[in-house]
């Protein structure tokens, strides 16, 4: 099984307000925690940027590329950097930065285990309810919720077929149950939390130190 990753940090950060992925965190920068992952339990690693930075050499990223105007064009950037040959993908945000080597081995896993597609995601502990406007229309049973993230495993030529017509998600795993593929879940990790704004940033560096 040959395994590549396609680590985004492509984003705008239009809520952070600058570039988060070359925010400093426990002595690195933002990116570098996700590039040390993927290099320590994948083959390959393409680094996913803004255009104007693919010129730069990324620190543990095999491929630096250009990503697109949205997060599933910057992935397909990626993809199209990835061996032809390669057996799994897996695809993670650079915003969070604190997803171990732990969870990726656990998607890739999972995936070797016969998967399309595997997500690491975590229980929602929040009462949950739709809304219109200002009033409540529902309350959700939150006891199949689950807030999914990055890393996200996927065979290869299915991640591929997934991102074929160039379509939209918030994230891969929606492309291919889209196109039929079984997507498992796999147990998440709380400190793995997306840096929105800067306050994340604050949290997270107070995370680093309870990692393994």
């Amino acid at each position: 099984m040959t395994t590549w990753a396609v680590v985004v940090a492509a984003g705008r950060a239009s809520r952070f307000g600058r570039p988060k992925q070359y925010e400093i965190l426990g002595g690195r920068r933002v990116l570098d925690w996700s590039l040390r992952a993927a290099r320590a339990t994948c083959d390959g690693v393409v680094a996913v940027v803004a255009p104007q930075m693919a010129a730069q050499p990324e620190p543990g990223a095999d491929v630096v590329v250009g990503g697109g105007l949205t997060r599933s064009a910057s992935v397909r950037c990626g993809l199209a950097a990835v061996p032809s040959d390669a057996t799994v993908v897996v695809v993670h945000d650079a915003a969070r930065p604190l997803a171990g080597v732990s969870l990726f081995k656990a998607v890739l896993d999972a995936v070797a285990r016969g998967a399309d597609g595997a997500v690491c995601a975590v229980p929602v502990a929040d009462t949950v309810k739709r809304v219109e406007g200002t009033r409540v229309t529902e309350t959700l049973d939150r006891s199949g919720l689950f807030a999914v993230q990055t890393p996200q495993a996927f065979v290869g030529g299915v991640l591929r077929a997934a991102h074929e017509g160039e379509p939209e998600a918030t994230d891969d795993a929606a492309l291919v149950e889209a196109a039929g593929g079984r997507v498992v879940v796999v147990e998440g990790d709380p400190r793995n939390r997306k840096l929105t704004d800067p306050l994340d940033l604050v949290v997270a560096e107070a995370l680093v130190a309870t990692l393994p």
